[in-house]
């Protein structure tokens, strides 16, 4: 993906775009927090103990877990969506992966795990499923009770009075996708 140091440092665990928290994850020193681009500092220097100071300011690109890669690309790609414009009668664009980023992160971090078979993508996402929990295809009782993932789901800028974001607490279901898991259990 042609990354920098400055984007791969410390590993990151990523943080939605515009949170602060941009950059390194919750492990990194708090020097590394915060999303700026400054060096590594030597109080955490990178490699062992006998290399030369020289080299231990090098960058050293940290290996990429799956899933930060695809949250990575989800994120540029969301960044380039949002640069698109609608023209009336499209008044509201619910996007989940902003407003419901904890939840979906936690569920592309638990289950991107090495190749899969199947990968169903959606461009739509339902006013019960995805809208509300940030999962894709997610319908609230099965994300939260048979999938576990968990997250504070905000409210996004705007909602339309009919479909409030009320997240992991939405008490309505997918008809949809209640229909097909019933098809396929």
């Amino acid at each position: 993906m042609g990354l920098g140091f400055a984007e791969r440092r410390a590993c990151c665990l990523l943080r939605p775009p515009g949170s602060g928290q941009e950059g390194a994850g919750r492990d990194a020193p708090p020097e590394l927090k915060g999303g700026s681009d400054m060096a590594v500092p030597q109080a955490y220097p990178l490699g062992p103990l006998h290399e030369p100071a020289s080299a231990l300011m090098e960058p050293q690109p940290c290996p990429q877990s799956l899933a930060e890669g695809f949250l990575e690309e989800e994120l540029r790609l969301n960044a380039e969506l949002s640069q698109l414009q609608f023209s009336e009668p499209v008044g509201l664009i619910y996007n989940p992966v902003e407003y419901a980023w904890e939840p979906h992160r936690s569920y592309v971090t638990h289950y991107c795990q090495g190749p899969k078979e199947v990968l169903f993508l959606g461009m739509n996402p339902g006013p019960f499923g995805m809208a509300q929990t940030g999962v894709p295809f997610g319908e609230v009782s099965v994300v939260r009770d048979w999938l576990g993932v968990v997250g504070p789901v905000l409210t996004p800028p705007q909602e339309h009075p009919k479909r409030p974001v009320l997240g992991l607490e939405c008490p309505h279901s997918e008809w949809a996708q209640r229909h097909s898991r019933r098809a396929t259990c």
